[in-house]
């Protein structure tokens, strides 16, 4: 199975993380510096040279205030983070 289906994940995650954090108007260098990685360690993970630590979600999560089914594509309805 791919990314774009796995039980109706409509959009690869990374795509997610990439609109989330270019529709707040944030650089990777400062999506990065959160996850204590540089700029290009984070343009791994959205270019899917590295794959995303499940502590890392949960700190995107918090810090959009998103939840994890929708950053990671399980639905295209954004819900806050609980």
């Amino acid at each position: 199975m791919t990314p774009n289906n796995l039980g109706g994940i409509n959009m690869d995650y990374r795509e997610r993380l990439r609109n989330v954090r270019e529709d707040r108007d944030l650089t990777q260098a400062a999506v990065g510096a959160l996850l204590n990685k540089s700029q290009q360690g984070y343009n791994h993970i959205e270019a899917g040279r590295a794959e995303l630590k499940i502590e890392d979600l949960v700190k995107l999560c918090r810090f959009y205030n998103l939840s994890a089914d929708y950053m990671i594509g399980l639905t295209d309805r954004p819900k806050s983070y609980k």
